[in-house]
């Protein structure tokens, strides 16, 4: 189960708090596909970074009793002065993975050939969106997160994406942030829609988005 109790996020601008969440409270269990919805800067890539790790909430705290992944296609996180290569030996370290047989994986999957030995401050978002994708699926996680940001990009990358996720890791939990009231019904089972700053969960996946086109 992963759960968020009271998660508040505030940002201090020009001396000024803006809160973004207020008081967000949810939980995901095994298996279980969440969609979250809401409109531009309603702070639902907030809550997936803050889920990750990838940022820290103001107040309240994450429960995980369950391992999640970081925001997938979050390029974020890496070196930029180090190599593609040596981002991936230093996540090989993190989490005691072969390194060669990593390499292979993420080098046929990211499909960036010669490019993973220049520094990844030189790769366009693409780029580092497809080397993220690629050592986030590597690594076996009981809870992927996925920002819509994931769905940019060729359609063949975007196919293999769906069949390492979507097929190949039916049984995993999802929490998955995206404008396509489509992709939403066809993989949830949940729904929840983000507004005002407070997250209001749904009877069922229509009902959030039948919210969503309401607001």
């Amino acid at each position: 189960m992963l759960r968020c109790i009271d998660i508040v996020k505030d940002y201090h601008v020009d001396g000024q708090t803006r809160r973004i969440l207020d008081h967000v409270s949810f939980q995901v269990e095994r298996g279980e596909k969440l969609g979250i919805l809401g409109r531009n800067g309603a702070g639902k890539s907030t809550l997936i970074k803050i889920l990750g790790g990838v940022e820290l909430a103001t107040s309240g705290r994450v429960q995980r009793n369950m391992s999640v992944s970081w925001p997938l296609a979050f390029g974020g996180a890496f070196q930029g002065s180090l190599s593609g290569l040596d981002n991936l030996r230093f996540i090989c370290r993190i989490y005691d993975l072969d390194y060669k047989k990593t390499r292979k994986y993420v080098d046929d999957f990211s499909e960036l050939g010669k490019q993973l030995m220049d520094p990844v401050k030189t790769y366009s978002s693409g780029m580092r969106a497809r080397l993220a994708f690629a050592l986030s699926v590597v690594i076996e996680f009981d809870c992927y997160l996925i920002d819509e940001v994931i769905m940019v990009g060729d359609a063949r990358f975007f196919e293999r994406c769906r069949e390492e996720l979507f097929i190949k890791r039916a049984d995993r939990a999802l929490i998955i942030v995206s404008h396509d009231m489509n992709f939403i019904k066809e993989i949830c089972d949940k729904s929840a829609v983000i507004h005002n700053r407070k997250m209001i969960e749904c009877p069922s996946v229509q009902d959030g988005i039948d919210l969503y086109h309401s607001l």
